[in-house]
């Protein structure tokens, strides 16, 4: 009879339990916050933003006007084609052969391994060197 009692009032308490109803409150007020969280959620944005008002400038025209770039864009197609045309006259129509040439302060060595060829560039004006494997 005592474990009758125990039992019934368990499952009266589990139906007279109260709740209440969650709500969600946006904070951002674009999406339906308060207003007043404006000022808090941008200077928050403000501090954790690691760009740097110069690294906008620094874009592909760095802030260059249209003459500016058609002209920087006419010099590098005349560049290339004078390293195009330096290349056929010390190359020949055979393309690349093995050997050491000179461009400058550039130091050019090209032979052939048995991975491929391989083209070690060495700037004697500052010392700085570079390999290029270009495999069979």
């Amino acid at each position: 009879m005592k474990t009758l009692i125990a039992v019934m009032i368990f499952f009266s308490g589990i139906f007279l339990a109260k709740s209440q109803q969650l709500v969600y409150k946006p904070i951002n007020p674009a999406f339906g916050g308060d207003t007043f969280n404006y000022q808090w959620l941008l200077s928050s944005a403000n501090a954790q933003n690691q760009f740097d008002e110069k690294d906008k400038s620094s874009s592909l025209l760095n802030g260059l006007g249209s003459l500016d770039s058609f002209t920087q864009s006419l010099n590098r197609q005349v560049l290339s084609e004078l390293s195009r045309k330096l290349f056929q006259d010390q190359f020949g129509e055979g393309g690349v052969e093995a050997g050491n040439y000179l461009f400058g302060s550039l130091y050019v060595q090209i032979s052939n391994t048995s991975q491929g060829m391989m083209i070690s560039i060495l700037d004697t004006s500052t010392g700085q060197q570079s390999e290029i494997v270009i495999p069979k």
